[in-house]
């Protein structure tokens, strides 16, 4: 009789935090300060610190499935109020310090975070969200000081013995981070224990991070960026030494970190790598420790992947992933022979890949043609927060809204998006949104942002816009109008005038010749 069976172990986050304290309790997790000084601490302190912010917590009244929103950059602290909140079984909810108020207060709002804790930098922006969310009732300072209470000062005494993690079921929701949809309203990705978990072991194969405790990880991604691609919980896991460098990502602090911490992996976007080489350039510098560059959140130029590696000795990891994929989706192996900045990679074990056409039915060759990308795995969003309606097709795809293809030895390669998104400097911009204000000016007949290549940014909004007959109006006027209703960085760089719009069969803005006329460098 086959009666066996095997234990119910919980596959809770929590569970990489006690692992690192246990077996890798003095590996070190460094945080860089303002002042260029570095703040080190271990996995078994920053557990003690964690669970002491699981006791102060529940001393509030925040229990399982509640929100606790985050606004803060990389730290110690951060991490240890991160891995206290998830825990406990609430909800970690990291906020984007580069949105508006308006956009955080909603998101806030619809999460029902009542504490938020923020970087003592940080604290008019919590303040100020704090006033437009009026769910919150605590306001705490993450680190250093202010006119907020400190959170430092409020773990002294905190008897954390009676905390007991991970006793919840392991669907249970651990981190909410929001990503602008194709509609323009933010929709938020919870993520489950499970989820985290299962992406965490996925990462560390071989031919995706291949982490061991030799390594030591720079996170240059913010920790509101997708839970910072997972390294959180991959470098504890494997007791990594952690390397978290506050809000300072130029060229000159990083390389700083980097020597002085002997830096093996570092992660983050392309312009932050950008900054990097140019800085090194600049000062004949070497990073003789850094041996591999995980890069993400923008497609990668050919010229910069040749000159990181060549100037730097390093292996670039180019991949592709979404905030609803945990994140991460492909990832070029850091042994590929062939090497195409290009390329997103190859996926790993856990995540499925379809292409489709229009309708959604699946290419009958999967290789070598273009299509709509559709994914599936224990790590990609089921369902958006709030929403009733599934976010998968009746067979159980995600669709990405990006346009790709896979080549022979299975590499994918993102060949366009299917909605007008633009990534800049890894951040979505949203087209509709910028066209929306702008089309509703009096004296503006229509408008249309598209994307244009940037060396710096990956590309950048450019607004073109057809003025009403008999009117005038100044560019100034008409980016004044975005201002304070979108991030700043969401401004187009330029204001292109059209006698007329070209419009499709269909009578919509044929943006596709816009871009073929307007959308280059």
């Amino acid at each position: 009789m086959n009666d066996g069976t095997m234990q119910p172990y919980r596959l809770t986050l929590d569970k990489f935090l006690d692992h690192a304290a246990k077996w890798h309790a003095g590996a070190t997790v460094a945080t860089a300060a303002d002042d260029g000084a570095v703040a080190h601490s271990d996995y078994a302190t920053l557990r003690r610190q964690a669970r002491r912010v699981s006791a102060w917590l529940t001393g509030l009244g925040v229990t399982r499935g509640d929100s606790v929103a985050t606004l803060a950059w990389n730290s110690g602290a951060h991490l240890a109020a991160w891995y206290g909140i998830l825990g406990l079984g609430a909800i970690c909810h990291t906020l984007n310090p580069r949105l508006t108020d308006a956009q955080s207060a909603d998101m806030v709002t619809r999460s029902g975070a009542r504490v938020l804790i923020a970087s003592a930098d940080l604290a008019p922006l919590a303040r100020r969200i704090a006033a437009a969310a009026p769910v919150v009732t605590e306001l705490f300072l993450i680190d250093g000081e202010g006119d907020l209470p400190a959170l430092e000062p409020a773990l002294d005494g905190v008897d954390a013995s009676a905390v007991r993690w991970g006793e919840f079921d392991e669907h249970s929701p651990a981190g909410l981070c929001f990503t602008s949809g194709t509609t323009g309203a933010p929709k938020g990705v919870l993520y489950t224990h499970r989820s985290g978990h299962l992406h965490t072991l996925r990462s560390l194969q071989a031919d995706v991070l291949g982490l061991g405790a030799h390594d030591v990880v720079l996170t240059a991604v913010p920790m509101f960026h997708a839970n910072a691609w997972g390294l959180p919980f991959a470098a504890p896991a494997v007791g990594a030494r952690l390397v978290l460098p506050g809000r300072h990502l130029d060229g000159a602090s990083l390389a700083t970190l980097i020597n002085g911490e002997g830096v093996t992996l570092a992660a983050g976007v392309p312009t932050v790598w950008l900054g990097l080489l140019n800085h090194v350039e600049a000062e004949g510098l070497a990073l003789p420790t850094l041996k591999r560059i995980m890069v993400g959140g923008a497609p990668m130029s050919a010229a910069l992947m040749e000159r990181l590696e060549q100037r730097l000795g390093v292996v670039v990891q180019t991949s592709w992933g979404m905030t609803e994929l945990s994140p991460l989706g492909t990832i070029m192996p850091a042994g590929e022979p062939r090497r195409d900045a290009a390329s997103a990679g190859r996926v790993s074990v856990g995540v499925d890949l379809l292409l489709t056409d229009d309708q959604g039915a699946p290419l009958p060759q999967q290789r070598n043609a273009e299509g709509h990308l559709r994914v599936r795995g224990p790590a990609v969003v089921a369902r958006y927060l709030g929403q009733t309606d599934s976010a998968l097709d009746a067979d159980g795809w995600f669709a990405t809204g990006d346009l790709a293809r896979l080549d022979d030895q299975g590499r994918l390669f993102i060949t366009g998006r299917a909605k007008d998104l633009i990534k800049s400097g890894g951040e979505w911009i949203n087209p509709a949104e910028l066209e929306a204000i702008v089309g509703a000016l009096p004296r503006v007949a229509q408008a249309a942002v598209i994307a244009r290549p940037d060396a710096r940014w990956g590309e950048r909004p450019l607004l073109i816009v057809e003025i009403k007959d008999g009117q005038s109006i100044e560019d100034g006027e008409i980016l004044d109008a975005m201002r304070g209703r979108v991030a700043s960085w969401w401004l187009p760089d330029a204001v292109v005038r059209v006698d007329s719009m070209p419009l499709a069969a269909t009578g919509k803005i044929d943006k596709k010749r816009l871009r073929a006329e307007y959308g280059q460098a």
